[in-house]
């Protein structure tokens, strides 16, 4: 289990290495045409994990995983396997601890993200049409070259370091009545679901998942890990098959519900944050705000609202 002293042995440790990203609070939303419910929007904060270092919240757990790791197994060098922005991060890490790096990609990562990933200058290879294919060759190479295996969203550390957004966010605005998390193998939404109810108990905490890949959702409902037989999002970073039996447990015990929501609702809801604040965010970081627009929050009033705003990228408004 992870406990409150992990996400603030995190904070401790990545301080130096990542940003302390700003609160967005909306006092003017614009255009409301595109919310479904416009008689009762609720207040919105926005948590930019968008301007954070690499691009998005990624680097938090990657810095985190690590830092942790022994001196000598660090030196051989990193690895993982990303839809793209914990790649950034990991490259981010290893560049910070002077260490070599290698990135699997699937084939159907975005094309800007490949470039953005190949524009470091590190060694990157596309393998497999879904993460879980590119997942398999990392953990191969690292196997077979000693580098060290930082997986994305199944590692305890990695966990404890996405979890420090919730201990900002709390501290930037203590009031807060609902958090909405974006998920995609459920690493993010279980570090800061852990954490802000540590912190604030009677929290609620909503997830996100794309209808096309609800693998937490049917894993909840089953009680158990399920590997989804495909997936069907063009919001790649939330599209893993399978999560973990760590992260669905920590999710069942600290998030109340999940929302599904459709890509073309993510898509209108990145392009509002574009028209009407300049933030431009991928397709994937926009599941938050469609949940909040389309009134999936559930039935009980959400209160003061705390929108994860994960990754930056154009893809979601182009």
């Amino acid at each position: 289990m992870i406990e409150l002293q992990d996400f603030r042995a995190a904070r401790r440790a990545i301080s130096d290495h990542v940003r302390l990203t700003p609160l967005f609070e909306v006092s003017n939303f614009g255009d409301t045409s595109c919310f479904a419910n416009r008689d009762h929007i609720p207040e919105m904060f926005l948590k930019l994990e968008n301007m954070q270092v690499s691009g998005s919240f990624k680097a938090r757990g990657a810095m985190n995983a690590a830092l942790a790791l022994d001196p000598a197994q660090r030196s051989a060098g990193l690895c993982t396997a990303s839809g793209g922005n914990h790649g950034m991060g990991v490259i981010n890490a290893a560049r910070t601890l002077g260490v070599p790096v290698k990135i699997f990609l699937p084939t159907n990562t975005p094309q800007p993200k490949v470039k953005k990933l190949r524009a470091q200058g590190v060694d990157v290879a596309l393998v497999g049409a879904v993460w879980d294919d590119a997942n398999r060759a990392a953990m191969e190479h690292a196997h077979e070259s000693g580098m060290a295996y930082i997986h994305p969203f199944a590692d305890p550390k990695v966990i404890a370091g996405q979890g420090t957004i919730a201990l900002e966010l709390l501290e930037q605005q203590p009031d807060l009545d609902t958090l909405v998390v974006a998920i995609g193998g459920g690493g993010l939404i279980a570090g800061v679901a852990t954490a802000a109810r540590l912190l604030r108990p009677s929290i609620r905490v909503i997830g996100v998942e794309p209808t096309g890949a609800a693998t937490l959702f049917e894993s909840l409902k089953a009680n158990e890990v399920v590997t989804l037989p495909s997936v069907n999002t063009a919001a790649t970073s939330l599209a893993p098959r399978q999560s973990s039996a760590l992260n669905v447990d920590l999710i069942g015990k600290n998030v109340d519900r999940i929302a599904l929501v459709s890509d073309e609702e993510m898509q209108k809801s990145a392009k509002w944050l574009w028209k009407e604040f300049g933030i431009s965010v991928e397709l994937s970081a926009a599941a938050g705000i469609a949940a909040v627009m389309n009134d999936r929050l559930g039935e009980k009033s959400p209160g003061r609202v705390g929108v994860i705003v994960c990754g930056t990228g154009t893809d979601g408004f182009e």
